[in-house]
């Protein structure tokens, strides 16, 4: 459950149950008398409230025998350990986010260390998610990770170089770095920021057809990563940077350690030293102290930014966070939401122009999957699951996981349609 860096963590956990000699099923949804685990997420409300009613409903499973043992692990029982075992005894053990390797201990089995930089992928076979790192040293004032995950770990450069080549020795030719904080990447390994060191050395490695970068943290931006993104041609023109908000009031209050003026700044210079490149953001709304001028600049920046991808969501708040200590969550559950809806109407807009003018180009397609009456792929300027896909006409045979060049001939708020070009 959750996010692409949890699911990092169960394909790891995936391989070694088959080294051992386990049949896996991966999102099994029928109890079949095996024993079930699940990689819990905490981040925010929903996602809590998703991780406990999936433990409840094994646990049912549980307590009528229809399987024989159920584990539990990840953000959630990391953060709940103690309340989770009180409350649901029926789950055989709790893990936490980083001792789920006891769990092959605990079935009597050992964990093979030397398959520790593989897994069993779960996701197409032409894609991986690589997790560079884990924890944040950040001190958002809504964000509970830093609780969670505890301080920023950057992993060895030369563990993810080994781990991207095991993987393209697999036939994988796409390649997500993911992390907390990329911008923070290898200040405490190296004492200096090393992400354009690892982006670039990764870029050489034959093999690497695309690689894309998320979740950069804006105050302390690693400038030297925009010449690799320009110079290096496997590297997309593609930023997911998480702002949350524009207006100084909020900024301030959420301890972002950056200012409007500078964050403008910033975007400015992005775009600047790489032209074409597509930005992804979040934004929040609803946070303590947002005032309905605070929203309405916010709405302004967006329509000046005009940022190709975007997600927004209400603020929750998170016990032990600094907005839950300092704050009173005082703005109404329907504002938030009318804000949230208000905010991605006025994305959708944007995100339909934009779409639009990539009618009558050819771009580089890779196939994801064959559906009935498309295949269906992404560009350089779409990550999986979470942005938009183009849509290809069924007029010759393709190849899920091989490139090809698309011509757009039209175009959704948030899907692209083509043929392959001639």
């Amino acid at each position: 459950m959750g996010c692409s860096k949890n699911l990092v963590d169960s394909e790891q956990l995936l391989l070694q149950f088959e080294a051992i000699g386990y049949q896996v099923e991966h999102n099994a949804d029928v109890p079949n008398g095996g024993i079930v685990i699940i990689n819990t997420c905490g981040f925010i409300g929903d996602a809590k409230e998703e991780s406990i009613d999936t433990i409840l409903e094994w646990s049912a499973a549980r307590k009528k025998e229809q399987i024989s043992k159920l584990f539990v692990m990840g953000c959630l029982s990391e953060r709940y350990l103690k309340e989770l075992t009180d409350e649901i005894p029926e789950v055989d053990h709790f893990y936490g986010k980083f001792n789920w390797k006891e769990v092959i201990a605990d079935l009597g089995e050992t964990y093979h260390n030397e398959l520790k930089l593989e897994r069993h992928l779960t996701t197409p076979s032409h894609y991986a998610y690589i997790k560079i790192s884990e924890g944040c040293n950040r001190t958002c004032s809504y964000c509970a990770i830093p609780i969670i995950t505890g301080k920023h770990q950057s992993r060895p450069m030369e563990d993810i170089l080994e781990e991207i080549r095991l993987l393209i020795s697999q036939g994988v030719k796409e390649f997500q770095l993911i992390a907390q904080d990329l911008s923070y990447y290898g200040k405490d390994l190296y004492h200096t920021l090393k992400l354009a060191d690892l982006v670039e050395q990764i870029s050489l490695i034959p093999g690497v057809e695309w690689l894309r970068l998320h979740y950069t943290y804006p105050y302390e931006f690693p400038m030297d990563i925009l010449h690799v993104m320009r110079e290096r041609p496997n590297v997309c023109s593609y930023l997911d940077m998480a702002l949350q908000h524009i207006s100084d009031n909020m900024l301030l209050k959420m301890r972002r350690k950056i200012n409007k003026e500078q964050t403008l700044e910033l975007l400015k210079y992005i775009r600047q030293e790489v032209p074409g490149i597509h930005l992804r953001t979040t934004l929040m709304v609803g946070h303590p102290g947002e005032t309905e001028a605070d929203f309405r600049e916010l709405c302004d920046f967006v329509k000046e930014i005009r940022f190709e991808r975007m997600g927004a969501f209400t603020y929750s708040e998170e016990e032990g966070t600094y907005a839950a200590k300092h704050y009173q969550d005082e703005i109404p559950a329907e504002v938030k939401q009318a804000r949230l809806d208000e905010l991605m109407l006025l994305q959708q807009g944007i995100s339909e122009e934009i779409n639009a003018t990539k009618v009558g180009k050819t771009l580089k397609v890779i196939v994801d999957r064959e559906e009935q009456d498309y295949y269906v792929g992404r560009t350089e300027f779409d990550s999986p699951e979470v942005d938009p896909e183009v849509f290809i006409s069924k007029e010759k045979e393709l190849k899920p996981g091989n490139f090809y060049n698309i011509e757009i001939t039209s175009s959704e708020p948030y899907d692209l349609f083509g043929h392959i070009k001639n």
